[in-house]
């Protein structure tokens, strides 16, 4: 759930209240928010004291504070300013009994990524180090005590022609453990380069920080960019494989071997409206995948629309569960094919073993009965037994 953009306010408010919000995701069948944030909030008072009034008039958009007005009043009033608006959303999530994350997406308010913005590694235009540290700390100082955050993300998709490895260890160990410090209690989520999409430098060198007392945390992203709907259309099971096994070397790799840690796959997506064919494709691929190694997970994402992304006022998100308005689920079909990637699917200590079968491109799984096969709700799935002669 995106505040990290201009107006750093969560998206929505002109929409719904903020209680309707985090009832839909939790009717939704999420457990917890991947909340998106920007360091300025944190580390600049011309950022994070600015009010909720002030900032809806800097950045006019038609109908946004006569929105909020008329479904988030309170959060009107001269005193209330942006960070306000975020704890109250965390307020909302947290009475809902959902858990949250703090997520460091970017420095500079705004929208995210490109190789160019600023915002994509240490040294950048707007990325100083050294204030990101110190906005780490605050974040973790400020919702240390709220029962419903559960840990910090230390930085979305770090990217970009400075990037390297060197400088990711150096700072990513000094990040892991300020937050550690500040709250023993947090999970530290750390992610790799090339936009979240490798880790693959652990393969020979660990981080170096230890477990954090178990609570530290690997991230990656993976979406269907970098290959054409052609492509997928081409050689679908062909491409699957082959992207399945770069990402296994690349990030899942983490979950296995003699030193194994979580991994929380905090992006993934598609346009739910049903016309991007490599979406289409990619997402059977990457449901397979992740139902088979039960890694945890973040759906890209949440809102259907922004007050203002990229200088486009009232912009809908396609990629959002909700509609424009926040009134509907974009495409429930879609939302009941995560069913089985919600679900434990690893158990310890299980003997005898039984597996499910799983048809991603339904959600559903296999049953049986008087020998027939059928799908059917993966939650009553048939469990097949292995047999070694």
């Amino acid at each position: 759930w995106s505040a990290h953009m201009d107006l750093l306010l969560p998206e929505g408010l002109d929409k719904q209240p903020l209680s309707a919000i985090a009832a839909k995701i939790q009717a939704a069948g999420f457990n917890c928010v991947r909340m998106n944030t920007a360091t300025y909030m944190f580390t600049r008072l011309e950022y994070g004291n600015v009010t909720i009034p002030q900032t809806l008039d800097l950045f006019p958009v038609p109908g946004a504070k006569a929105g909020v007005a008329r479904n988030n009043p309170g959060l009107l009033g001269v005193e209330k300013n942006v960070l306000d608006g975020l704890m109250a959303a965390v307020d909302e999530l947290g009475k809902r009994n959902l858990m949250v994350i703090v997520d460091n997406h970017v420095s500079s308010p705004g929208w995210c990524c490109s190789n160019d913005d600023g915002n994509g590694f240490f040294g950048d235009q707007f990325f100083d180090p050294y204030e990101w540290l110190r906005g780490l700390i605050i974040m973790a100082n400020i919702f240390k005590h709220h029962p419903a955050v559960i840990g910090i993300s230390l930085r979305n998709e770090l990217r970009g022609s400075r990037q390297n490895e060197a400088e990711w260890y150096k700072f990513m160990a000094e990040g892991a453990m300020a937050v550690h410090k500040e709250n023993p209690d947090f999970l530290v989520i750390v992610s790799g380069l090339s936009y979240a999409g490798d880790l693959g430098f652990l393969h020979r060198t660990p981080l170096g920080v230890g477990n954090l007392g178990n609570k530290l945390v690997y991230e990656a992203h993976w979406y269907a960019f970098g290959n054409s709907a052609q492509k997928w259309a081409a050689r679908t099971n062909y491409l699957c494989g082959l992207i399945t096994n770069s990402i296994i070397d690349k990030f899942m790799f983490v979950t296995q071997g003699q030193n194994p840690f979580p991994l929380f796959l905090s992006e993934f997506g598609i346009d739910q409206r049903g016309i991007n064919e490599a979406d289409n494709r990619y997402i059977s691929c990457l449901l397979a995948t992740v139902a088979e190694l039960d890694v945890d997970w973040s759906l890209w994402t949440f809102q259907g629309s922004y007050f203002l992304r990229q200088g486009n006022a009232n912009f809908e998100e396609t990629y959002g569960v909700m509609d424009f308005n926040w009134n509907q689920f974009r495409n429930p079909q879609f939302l009941s094919r995560l069913d089985m990637i919600r679900a434990i699917n690893i158990a310890n200590n299980q003997s005898p073993i039984y597996r499910k079968l799983f048809h991603p491109q339904s959600g559903k799984c296999l049953g049986a009965l008087d020998g027939s096969v059928f799908l059917v709700n993966c939650k009553a799935a048939t469990l097949w037994a292995n047999h070694v002669d």
